[in-house]
């Protein structure tokens, strides 16, 4: 609300943390194109993941086109698991933690920013190589649709459940394979349901419900996951 060309203070706050928001984001976006490494890892683990699979099963086309969406998901959902280490472990290492922890601006928010940059640099560049995967992997033209659907609803919602776990594990030294134990049971529902839409759109039935479902997650994740990744990152910094 704007009155005699001045903003109102209920105004000013909700303004100066959305401009906080975009300096996290530009910030971490900064770092990342910096030490590329960081971004091009992932990526380099899901396509060696796509080109493996054929090598280790029969190459054989309809097997491949029967399993291309699996092999999809499961490259990408590992290949997010590989990038979450280094979500607040950085910043905890810089001192940049806790100057986000005393912060007069929400903490959900802000950690609501990270994610949403942490998942531009890894699930959303996932996302845009599936395509030429599913090529690979001669997964149907029909499937294609409803995979990029499930990649671009299902990996925000990978990023949002693992930083849960990053956060509880950011002053564990080598904690990967805890974080990894504490994501994988929150990672199975977005599997089961993005797999079975692919797999319902090869065999031409209805995949609107996984879609939906997909979005539900989604919704919840990002309702939900900022305000226990702010706890936990209070509890874990006392």
């Amino acid at each position: 609300m704007v009155r005699g060309g001045k903003m109102s203070r209920v105004d000013q706050p909700s303004m100066r943390g959305f401009s906080a928001c975009l300096a996290l984001i530009r910030r971490d976006l900064t770092l990342t194109f910096r030490s590329p490494g960081q971004a091009i890892n992932p990526m380099a683990f899901f396509l060696m993941v796509a080109t493996l699979f054929p090598l280790g099963i029969a190459p054989d086309r309809e097997v491949l086109s029967e399993l291309a969406a699996g092999i999809i998901w499961i490259g990408a959902l590992l290949a997010v698991l590989l990038s979450l280490d280094s979500l607040f472990k950085s910043d905890q290492e810089d001192g940049a933690l806790d100057q986000l922890l005393m912060s007069p601006h929400p903490l959900p928010l802000l950690v609501l920013a990270k994610v949403f940059s942490h998942w531009l640099t890894s699930g959303f560049c996932l996302t845009l190589m599936a395509p030429l995967l599913a090529i690979m992997l001669h997964l149907p033209s029909e499937a294609f649709s409803p995979l990029m659907m499930t990649l671009l609803l299902g990996t925000p919602v990978l990023s949002l459940a693992g930083a849960i776990g990053a956060a509880l594990t950011v002053r564990v030294q080598r904690g990967g394979v805890l974080l990894t134990l504490l994501s994988l049971p929150l990672y199975i529902p977005v599997l089961i349901f993005a797999t079975g839409a692919v797999s319902a759109a090869m065999q031409n039935m209805p995949y609107t419900g996984h879609i939906l479902w997909l979005s539900v997650f989604l919704i919840l994740g990002i309702c939900l996951a900022p305000l226990a990744i702010a706890g936990a990152l209070r509890v874990i910094n006392e």
